[in-house]
């Protein structure tokens, strides 16, 4: 590792400060109730992209620097979204209700403008309540977690209720309707309709009837009312591009999306549609997610290749063959496609762990050595993936690397927020490694990091 890493603790210390943030906005009116759905955080790095196109312009609209907002994609059955400073997240529930791409993007420009707006804290509950830790996970294995694979979610943040508490963002009214004005100018800044906007908070008009506990969490806090609707209708009909379509390759990603996270979420039902006949791509993909899902392996795989004949160029068809290889136990077989993954997408870092991973599980020190590489160079790309650090202690530890491996064990801890463990393996690696080279003094800053959060907070070391 370069020594340009031993100053990333504070972007570390930085994100979490964010999400305090984020968190420091929030109004709970019922904890339990925010935390009733079970919730994880996804990484998947084709839906991550999707995501970030979707968003890009809207930020840029709003005079907001996209690199400096972190997007989540929490799984979560619940229609919900939130934001708050650096921190925009989006449900999965939300996602697979929306129609078309300009619906998702009205929504992210409506909590676009709660970001630009900087709408003040209304409640101090979850600030009070502390920032739980959160676990960046590593890929398509996370999204089976959603289907209840433990073998494939085994990857996931224990603590889920985290995801709970940060969901429960609440905004009033005023700040509502200002965000719909503010959206809908978004909109018009980035050359889209805000046609979406309006029609997806037509779609659920309904809930205003509703009572609170019946109500979906997006529309218990962000409340709806036909006057905010009928306003935004009256403002999005003037605006010039009211009626400019979605572009055919936003509606293809957005249809590839929905596809995949159904194929995880409900793979009995995708494989349902995928018997009609001349089903279209996203269908099939999602069909052979949903054989994945259902331990059929083998038909899995047999939709995969026909796909891609169709396209051999496809990073994410290629790491989809990789991981059902991999979590199968065919192991030496997953290299192949995680390489293909990789070369095809070499700027995606969850692409390259997922390589990583499959290399330090095979019985060749050269092939480990290769995969501690990759694991190295997907943490130069994303430092906060705490998976990968797993994975190179693990590696490192194999090749009796017993400095390094206990380094690595110390980020990995750090990230998930065992400030204890971080310390003691830090410590122990400290002994080990030389001193003054790169790891030597990551290792020297977490243990003075958390040191100094030791006596912020007046508890115990770890002694």
């Amino acid at each position: 590792m370069g020594g340009h890493r031993r100053v990333h603790l504070g972007k570390r210390l930085a994100l979490g400060l964010s999400l305090a943030a984020a968190l420091s906005q929030s109004l709970v009116p019922s904890l339990a109730l925010a935390q009733s759905e079970p919730m994880s955080l996804i990484r998947d790095t084709e839906i991550e992209e999707t995501l970030k196109l979707d968003s890009a312009p809207l930020f840029k609209a709003a005079g907001l620097e996209s690199g400096s907002i972190r997007i989540l994609l929490l799984g979560s059955k619940d229609l919900n979204a939130f934001a708050g400073p650096g921190v925009m997240a989006v449900f999965t529930g939300l996602i697979l209700e929306t129609k078309t791409p300009n619906e998702l993007q009205g929504v992210i420009a409506h909590e676009v403008a709660h970001l630009a707006g900087g709408h003040s804290a209304r409640s101090e509950e979850m600030s009070q309540a502390g920032l739980k830790p959160f676990l960046l996970t590593m890929g398509l294995g996370v999204l089976a977690a959603l289907a209840g694979n433990v073998e494939a979610g085994a990857i996931l943040a224990a603590n889920a209720s985290f995801f709970g508490a940060l969901g429960a963002m609440g905004y009033s009214r005023e700040q509502e309707s200002r965000a719909d004005q503010a959206g809908a100018t978004y909109l018009e800044a980035a050359g889209l309709s805000g046609k979406g906007l309006v029609t997806f908070f037509d779609n659920f008009r309904y809930q205003e009837v509703f009572s609170e506990a019946r109500r979906f969490a997006y529309f218990r806090t962000h409340p709806l009312s036909s006057d905010r609707i009928e306003a935004l209708r009256s403002r999005v009909g003037k605006l010039s591009h009211l009626d400019t379509p979605d572009t055919p390759d936003s509606l293809g990603r957005h249809a590839i999306m929905k596809a995949k996270l159904q194929g995880f979420i409900n793979p009995n039902l995708a494989v349902v549609k995928c018997a009609e006949p001349k089903a279209d791509y996203p269908t099939r993909y999602a069909c052979a997610i949903a054989q994945y899902q259902l331990k059929e392996p083998d038909r899995a795989l047999k939709l995969i290749e026909a796909l891609l004949k169709e396209q051999p160029d496809n990073p994410y068809l290629w790491e989809l063959k990789g991981q059902i290889l991999f979590e199968f136990g065919r192991t030496a077989e997953a290299e192949a496609p995680q390489r293909r993954s990789v070369s095809l997408k070499p700027d995606a870092p969850l692409l390259r762990v997922n390589l990583g991973q499959t290399l330090i599980a095979l019985p060749e020190p050269a092939k480990i050595d290769e995969g501690i590489h990759e694991l190295k160079t997907a943490l130069d790309q994303d430092e906060e993936n705490s998976v990968a650090w797993r994975l190179l202690a693990q590696a490192y530890d194999s090749r009796s690397r017993d400095g390094l491996a206990r380094y690595a064990t110390a980020e990995y801890n750090y990230i998930e927020g065992d400030r204890r463990q971080a310390m003691i393996f830090a410590l122990r690696a400290r002994d080990l490694l030389e001193r003054n080279t790169p790891e030597w003094r990551r290792a020297n800053d977490i243990v003075l990091a958390t040191e100094n959060d030791r006596q912020v907070r007046g508890g115990r070391g770890p002694g």
